[in-house]
């Protein structure tokens, strides 16, 4: 047989998709299981998001649309990233996505030639460098320290721009590490881009989830709109990880190549989740809010519950709904089976096969020396998940 796509071949899988894959399966086999795994909030997709949805089937809005998306629903994104983020788009710069992992492939397919160099700072999400080296790029990854809130510096993105750079990949906030860059962090970074005249990609799907600062979009900033790809969805903001629907917001030039992209291989996304994003575009702030405030107090709660165990306190995440626990202190020791505990791997495997807690390794992220906590999830669930943590390290010699 011929050989397979060696391109395709050497990128790595989804370690979260996959190890929720797993807790969802050993759920399905009857063992008891506590997932924190998946970024998934535990709320129902709001009334008003449902309601749009069937009117639309209703109505028999099934048929093909443009492949760039419909109209009135692309309109209502300019006008929110317009009255909610001060960003001057027109709808024909927004092109909907079938989920914002969607629109991050898109931005990289129309920016990326083979040995273009693409800066992601790290922790990142797993996605990132597999996507630029799935599209010939060249992954330059930026490590940025608990000491500095997990954030680079502009200094550090500086050092890290070469003739060959491309363009850097920000999310902000962060999954994994919830760090949120403040606006004159922002400012910073966005003065080094225009400078070294290099693009930026912002996934900001989580900018409603932030507790201690606020959010700022990369494209505000002078020079940054002409050189700036802007992603987000909805399935963080308003429950909707099924749906599938997401946008990029792009230069015009930009915005056509990704139309183009999309012509030829996903056409346009679900017109009735297109219609369900409008509904939820539409819809007042509340279900949003509340969540926030739900997220806030899981955060403090895991903070609290965390430090029981850790000798090194976890950093305070400033947004999404995730904590990046230091666990390096656990490295070295055996479990009761007499296995060593080599890295953020192997204890989440032992996490998982003695105490029924999954949980992501930061080396999946780019950072061996933390776990991942998702508390997106029920209070109920965070306490057992606690206490499974903490029982399955005290139990570590």
């Amino acid at each position: 047989m011929k050989p397979l796509s060696t391109r395709t071949l050497n990128i790595a899988a989804s370690l979260t998709v996959a190890i929720d894959t797993l807790a969802k399966q050993m759920i399905a086999d009857g063992k008891d299981v506590v997932s924190l795994g998946a970024g998934e909030p535990d709320f129902p997709t709001p009334e008003p998001i449902r309601v749009a949805a069937c009117k639309a089937i209703d109505e028999g809005k099934t048929r093909y649309t443009a492949p760039v998306g419909i109209m009135e629903v692309r309109k209502a994104v300019a006008k929110k990233l317009k009255d909610e983020n001060g960003l001057d788009y027109k709808p024909e710069q927004i092109i909907m996505t079938s989920g914002a992992k969607h629109a991050v492939f898109n931005s990289l397919a129309a920016l990326v030639n083979p040995g273009d160099e693409v800066i992601v700072p790290a922790p990142y999400w797993v996605t990132y460098p597999e996507l630029v080296k799935w599209l010939g790029g060249v992954p330059v990854i930026v490590q940025a320290t608990k000491e500095a809130k997990f954030k680079i510096t502009a200094e550090q993105l500086r050092a890290a721009i070469t003739d060959k750079t491309k363009a850097v990949l920000l999310n902000n906030p962060c999954n994994p590490t919830g760090a949120v860059y403040t606006k004159e962090e922002l400012g910073d970074l966005a003065k080094v881009i225009v400078e070294k005249d290099i693009y930026c990609i912002s996934d900001e799907v989580y900018e409603y989830f932030v507790y201690d600062t606020e959010f700022t979009s990369a494209a505000a900033f002078p020079g940054m709109a002409e050189r700036t790809i802007v992603i987000n969805g909805f399935s963080k903001s308003h429950c909707m990880t099924g749906w599938r629907i997401g946008y990029n917001a792009a230069p015009a030039d930009i915005a056509k190549i990704i139309g183009k992209i999309q012509g030829q291989a996903t056409h346009h996304p679900s017109n009735v989740a297109q219609y369900a994003a409008l509904g939820a575009l539409e819809m007042d702030k509340s279900n949003v809010e509340a969540m926030q405030a739900a997220f806030l107090k899981r955060r403090n709660y895991m903070l609290k519950r965390t430090a029981e165990i850790l000798p090194v306190p976890a950093h305070a995440p400033e947004g999404a709904f995730y904590l990046f626990a230091p666990v390096t202190c656990f490295y070295g020791k055996k479990t009761p089976e007499g296995k060593v505990i080599g890295g953020s791997v192997e204890l989440c495997e032992y996490l998982l096969q003695s105490q029924g807690l999954a949980i992501v390794p930061g080396a999946a992220f780019g950072d061996d020396t933390c776990v991942r906590f998702s508390y997106a999830a029920s209070d109920e669930t965070l306490e057992k998940a606690c206490d499974r943590f903490i029982a399955g390290l005290k139990a570590l010699v």
